[in-house]
């Protein structure tokens, strides 16, 4: 399903008539692009869902990068625990552990599976070394057993990482094969998660509005981690909307279809601006501090010079 860190089969009542019959099992996409239908198994034909493609890709790929800057900022700064909220990565994890909840009771692509798998993934790695530095920095002595095992626990997540998406895409097509009544009640289900994974990345920018306010500082976190967000959640709310011209069904019933994830998304992208806003503000607070600790006052060459006159 769409959600506010992933793109989804929008563009799947615009392509339904561009399929002719099955052969061999699998229907034949007659006027479609050949990467996009072997990559996300859609089968689209003119401009307004081949631009809804490419962007909304383009917002996949910033959501997959946007957590990397955060990696290199807390291993250079070493106070992470310090500048980020603790319930910023809950509800980020939690709004990505229902997605993906949606994505498997839904049968969503394999593509989006393992992009929503990846997104735990480095969740997981961000709440890993909130709680390293936390831990590290509260105690009075280096303990070689703490680093230990984040390693070991960052090498356990790497392998599930790599094992879970093939296991669940293999499970998932006994969802296929349910009773019409019993398939109805899961994709429901997975709908419902949906909307709570958009009501979990509304609420966690919360949090750190109110920690970077607290602390009147944005010192420790990367500003890309939210940029790229923007930039993912803009494109994504685009890649919906610029599909709309081509759509052959009611525009009313699909606009409904994607509204929670739209108001998930661009409000999140909202909620963003201000974050964007305190980075400037606070930034500012940085400098004007640091040039104070870094100043040099002249006073003791004077007071020297004023020595050597008097005893002159």
């Amino acid at each position: 399903m769409a959600t506010a860190r992933f793109p989804g089969r929008s563009s799947v009542d615009v392509a339904a008539a561009n399929w002719t019959s099955p052969v061999l099992g699998r229907p034949v996409c007659v006027n479609g692009t050949p990467w996009i239908l072997y990559l996300l198994e859609e089968c689209v034909d003119n401009v307004w869902e081949y631009c809804s493609v490419v962007i909304g890709l383009i917002s996949m790929f910033c959501f997959l990068l946007s957590a990397l800057p955060q990696f290199y900022e807390a291993y250079r700064n070493g106070k992470v625990e310090e500048a980020m909220s603790f319930g910023f990565l809950f509800f980020l994890f939690s709004g990505d552990l229902t997605s993906f909840a949606g994505c498997y009771l839904t049968s969503q692509l394999p593509i989006q599976i393992v992009t929503v798998v990846f997104y735990i993934f480095t969740d997981l790695i961000l709440i890993s070394q909130f709680l390293y530095y936390k831990i590290k920095n509260s105690s009075s002595r280096k303990s070689p057993v703490l680093k230990w095992l984040c390693f070991m626990w960052c090498g356990a997540a790497t392998v599930v990482l790599l094992a879970l998406p093939k296991l669940i895409v293999d499970n998932s097509t006994t969802l296929d094969t349910q009773s019409p009544t019993t398939s109805s009640s899961v994709k429901i289900t997975g709908y419902i998660c949906g909307y709570l994974a958009s009501v979990f990345y509304l609420c966690s920018r919360f949090p750190q509005l109110y920690k970077n306010f607290q602390r009147q500082s944005t010192e420790g976190t990367s500003y890309l981690l939210f940029a790229l967000a923007m930039m993912g959640n803009g494109t994504y709310g685009l890649s919906v909307m610029v599909v709309l011209p081509a759509l052959r069904g009611s525009k009313q019933t699909f606009i409904i279809k994607h509204l929670a994830w739209l108001i998930g998304s661009l409000g999140v992208l909202i909620l963003d601006f201000f974050v964007t806003a305190q980075f400037i503000l606070y930034r500012k607070n940085y400098s004007t501090k640091s040039s104070t600790l870094f100043s040099i006052p002249e006073v003791e060459p004077l007071l020297c010079e004023e020595v050597e006159l008097s005893v002159l």
